[in-house]
């Protein structure tokens, strides 16, 4: 909920109509305003490069949509920035973008009715309720209340989709999959943080939001193999974004590798990881002192300045001491990953999937 710390290192604290026509064979109907990639695969049709042409019922919204694609990486870039040159993300940044994925959402989900349209809206105010610090004057008079709401609003949520799709079917009449999908997107980016796998708490902000602002697998600009188009059909997009950005995640620990062999202090396996800095620019670099080992801060950290208040401390403590250079590990700027992530899934789709479709 709202008290999800901006830095990204791991501060992100949880307080808190019939079908007809050639879709009519179609067992799971996606809503109108997307133009999806199930549309292009269970129709036989492959829009990549171009997407002109006469537009089916359902594509009213694409330049809608291609404005959204736009705006989650502009956003992204924007994020990117200032995690490379802070450590550091804005909370406004994510609740821009959730604001303008539920208007967009609703815009796309309109012609579908109004059971749609509510499960949608629905799903937007379980999403921003992770993006704003609502709880913050709640849990100052009554500490445990935050989380119980937590409790109800997961299950709450869920109990109404899994009701919809049961008693309904997926589709727009019933659970839209785009509803599902964002939904799904929340549990696995609350889950990857709890499990410490989405270390910092923009980094699943950025996860989460993604999810509202597109659900679902995008057309692709340029070609993707058909079978990975197959798979990805009814695929959340965010999970795209986070596998793409994990496959391009390998060239960090190789490029440091390359740094410490072409300085002559690679030893395996640790330098994959860190690599040696002199003890006097630790307070600007954005690392962690691994060797020697030096005392670990008391509480929490929750800004980049007072991560760099510790490294000053460290500078002092390993000054004194006689040490002039320490083994470190780079703190990742991982919305930069996950910004080249999402611009691949635009670009080519599901690179993980894309590969494994090729073997």
């Amino acid at each position: 909920m709202g008290r999800w710390s901006t830095p990204t290192s791991r501060r992100f604290e949880f307080r808190s109509g019939p079908n007809n026509g050639p879709r009519a064979e179609r067992r799971i109907a996606l809503s109108p305003g997307w133009d999806s990639c199930a549309d292009r695969v269970l129709r036989g049709r492959r829009q990549v490069a171009h997407r002109g042409g006469n537009r089916t019922a359902w594509e009213w919204s694409v330049p809608l949509h291609d404005a959204t694609i736009a705006i989650l990486l502009l956003g992204f870039l924007a994020a990117a920035i200032a995690d490379w040159r802070e450590r550091e993300v804005t909370d406004r940044l994510w609740q821009v973008l959730a604001v303008i994925g539920a208007a967009v959402g609703a815009l796309a989900l309109g012609p579908s009715g109004m059971n749609a349209l509510a499960l949608w809206l629905v799903v937007s105010l379980f999403v921003l309720e992770h993006l704003f610090a609502w709880d913050e004057a709640i849990e100052a008079r009554f500490p445990r209340l935050p989380g119980i709401l937590e409790i109800v609003a997961y299950v709450g949520v869920g109990g109404l989709l899994a009701w919809e799709g049961f008693a309904r079917g997926l589709g727009p009449s019933g659970l839209p999959p785009e509803v599902a999908a964002v939904f799904v997107s929340v549990l696995i980016g609350r889950g990857l943080f709890e499990l410490g796998l989405l270390y910092g708490g923009a980094d699943a902000k950025a996860f989460i939001t993604a999810g509202i602002l597109l659900p679902l697998e995008t057309t692709t600009i340029l070609a993707v193999p058909s079978g990975a188009s197959a798979i990805l059909s009814i695929y959340p997009f965010p999970v795209t974004l986070l596998m793409n950005a994990a496959l391009l995640a390998v060239a960090v620990p190789i490029a440091i590798a390359v740094r410490n062999l072409r300085r002559g202090e690679f030893e395996f396996p640790r330098g994959f990881t860190g690599y040696t800095v002199a003890v006097a620019e630790l307070p600007e670099r954005f690392v962690w002192v691994k060797d020697p080992k030096i005392g670990r801060p008391e509480g929490e950290i929750a800004t980049s300045e007072e991560d760099r208040q510790l490294r000053i401390r460290q500078r002092d403590e390993l000054a004194s001491r006689g040490v002039s250079r320490v083994w470190v590990t780079p703190q990742i700027p991982f919305l930069l990953v996950m910004a080249a992530g999402a611009l691949t899934a635009v670009l080519v789709g599901n690179l993980v999937i894309d590969l494994l479709a090729g073997l």
